[in-house]
């Protein structure tokens, strides 16, 4: 069963660096819409008609898409997406997502990166009224992995162990 897992943590761990790789090397266009097909999987927007969507274009003042938190579309999550290689996401970008969020009147908002955010824009998050979630690229890799996203299953394994229960005499 060791073996196992070690095989699996290590197959998991080289699906997650091809991912990052093949998401840092997609558009920005194609990126955003990866994020919005990413939170539709997690359940953001349930089954309705544009439960999610990208917006992200020049001038889109900060958000890049937005997605209806439930099925009755009662609240809504609004998203940047940032492709980045090893740029690391400052605090001024955060403020600026913030900022946006303000502009559109919303409380939620997920800030998704491939690459990585600085302590200064991990602390400003934790200060402020507003909810902002945010999204590394290691954890955004997972996120596809776990929800379908970008991968395929290729083999499934079904491990047994004896049912002691079942040899039990009466």
């Amino acid at each position: 069963m060791e073996r196992l897992t070690s095989a699996y943590a290590e197959l998991r761990n080289s699906l997650l660096e091809e991912l990052l790789e093949r998401l840092r090397a997609v558009g920005p266009a194609q990126f955003e819409q990866i994020v919005v097909d990413l939170l539709l999987a997690m359940g953001y927007g349930g089954s309705v008609d544009e439960a999610g969507r990208t917006v992200g274009r020049t001038g889109d003042g900060g958000i890049d898409g937005m997605i209806k938190e439930d099925k009755l579309g009662l609240d809504i999550v609004y998203v940047q997406a940032k492709r980045w290689g090893d740029r690391v996401v400052s605090v001024s970008d955060v403020r600026d997502f913030s900022g946006a969020l303000d502009a559109a009147r919303a409380r939620k908002g997920v800030f998704i990166t491939t690459s990585r955010f600085s302590q200064e824009a991990r602390e400003y998050v934790q200060r402020i009224e507003k909810k902002i979630v945010l999204i590394v690229g290691r954890q955004l890799a997972e996120l596809m992995i776990d929800h379908d996203i970008g991968v395929t299953t290729v083999q499934t394994y079904r491990l047994k162990r004896v049912d002691s229960d079942y040899f039990e005499s009466e």
